[in-house]
């Protein structure tokens, strides 16, 4: 049942474009109606005006150090209004956004920039890339006269943002202009948001997710944001009531924190309708506790850097689709599963490519980009059902690491569950788990839970280790790689 605020709200301030009219992200975020709060940072409310002023002068002072139409600008910013003028800013001027992760490190930082080879860098006061050669601090970023906005094209570069991973290198990944509003205008209409909302946003902005829910999807719509340099869930409680947050985004870890808060209660979270979470640990069960305990629409969604949210429910879904898939593709977005059980995903919003072209062999494929994630499609909707490189083969059995912890979080006493491989001179791989717990559990209990479920044995765990909380990436999604790292080898 669609909540009863969905209607009043979905019909407020939205921004009409014609489907078949491209424009680029300048002309979309002008066109949005102004407001005195359209972003608030500690406390401290920016309205239309003062955004426009920020960037403005931002523009003229990076167009006064040469910077212009498809060049690069790298920065490194906290969450914040310096932030968003930054991007604001790039793309006025034709320039491509580099945004790098806010807590990463200098050899990060110092690959990146090389790949990028960007004509201004910018860094906040404090931040890893301030200690670096070359790097413009923000405060000093303030320019002369206005700088109008260039012509842009729809099929131009806008911006450059690297992947996060356990391992591996890093891969920029580039994103034009008419691909991220196209995912703008489609997020915008899928979660039925419009300028009477007001959004909360912890996650970096130098995320997919943060980009999109931070910068651009309230951005076009003219909505509140509320942005948090830094996540804690007692502050996140006081934000979610006095600014009457209607809808936030991001992985479960971050509304598990809420619900466990000392301080949390449903009346706090009662302007709360919509929640769209992502990643591998989004759970039937943690979709139904998030649903009855913040009163919200909750559903999952899938997508990538390369290919955001291509997969979600309406609103106004079926809630069991919402719990128990990813959702469904829509207007020109398409998604295939191959005979592998891989998901390849085609549509506008998918990356043009990699920085570095080679890293793009045999996974842009044709204009389809090839996921590497596992799942299945029951007509219209797609479940997940793991990363192909995530799996556990047993014996020659291929288990998935995601269905494992459905099972387990699917338990009264487990709140989390992180399931990855041991390695095992015998059979491969042993299947290990590392639960957040109410209560004890042990492997004994984990034993009888799944002898009680009649799973095939081999999907039972053989090793688990029970943990205060789980280790994360800068993403927000658990760390597999740290886990592994913390496995034990059997007395």
């Amino acid at each position: 049942m669609a909540h009863p605020h969905w209607a009043a709200s979905s019909e407020t301030g939205l921004p009409t474009v014609q489907p078949g009219k491209r424009v680029n992200l300048t002309e979309a975020l002008a066109g949005a109606p102004a407001r005195d709060d359209l972003v608030v940072v500690d406390g401290i409310r920016f309205s239309s005006a003062e955004l426009e002023a920020t960037t403005s002068s931002t523009a003229a002072a990076l167009a006064e150090r040469s910077v212009g139409h498809g060049d690069r600008v790298a920065f490194q910013l906290p969450v914040g209004v310096e932030a968003v003028a930054l991007y604001r800013a790039c793309w006025r001027l034709g320039a491509i956004a580099a945004a790098l992760h806010p807590r990463a490190g200098s050899a990060q930082l110092v690959a990146a920039i090389e790949a990028l080879d960007p004509v201004v860098r910018v860094a906040g006061p404090g931040s890893p890339a301030a200690e670096l050669p070359g790097v413009l601090d923000v405060r000093c970023l303030r320019g002369g006269p206005e700088v109008p906005p260039g012509p842009v094209a729809s099929s131009d570069d806008a911006l450059v943002m690297f992947t996060s991973g356990s391992s591996g290198v890093p891969k920029g990944v580039i994103h034009t202009h008419g691909g991220l509003l196209y995912k703008v205008r489609q997020l915008l209409e899928v979660h039925g948001l419009g300028s009477g909302d007001a959004v909360l946003m912890p996650a970096p902005l130098a995320h997919v997710s943060g980009l999109l829910h931070g910068v651009l999807v309230p951005g076009v719509a003219g909505m509140r944001t509320v942005l948090m340099p830094n996540w804690n869930p007692a502050d996140a409680l006081e934000l979610i009531e006095t600014e009457a947050i209607t809808y936030m985004v991001g992985p479960p870890t971050f509304f598990l924190a809420l619900m466990d808060d000392p301080g949390f209660s449903p009346q706090r979270t009662r302007s709360l309708r919509m929640l769209s979470c992502g990643g591998a640990d989004v759970t039937p069960a943690f979709v139904e506790r998030a649903r009855n305990e913040l009163g919200a629409v909750v559903k999952r969604s899938y997508g990538s850097t390369e290919a955001p949210t291509v997969a979600t429910s309406r609103f106004d879904d079926p809630p069991e689709q919402m719990s128990y898939t990813d959702g469904r593709s829509f207007d020109e977005t398409q998604i295939q599963v191959d005979d592998h059980g891989e998901v390849w995903v085609h549509g506008p919003e998918v990356a043009r490519g990699y920085l570095e072209p080679t890293q793009g062999n045999g996974v842009f494929v044709d204009g389809w980009f090839r996921t590497g994630d596992l799942g299945r499609l029951d007509g219209k909707w797609l479940t997940i059902t793991g990363r192909s490189n995530d799996q556990i083969i047993r014996a020659g059995e291929n288990i998935s690491a995601r269905e494992v912890e459905m099972h387990l979080e699917a338990h009264q006493s487990i709140k989390q569950a992180v399931v990855v491989g041991m390695p095992d001179d015998r059979l491969g791989e042993r299947v290990a788990a590392f639960v957040v717990t109410s209560d004890h559990f042990d492997l004994e209990t984990c034993r009888s839970w799944f002898a009680t479920r009649g799973l095939a044995p081999f999907l039972t765990p053989e090793y688990l280790k029970m943990v205060e909380e789980l280790p994360l990436l800068a993403s927000g999604k658990f760390d597999r790689s740290a886990l592994q790292s913390r496995l034990e080898p059997p007395q």
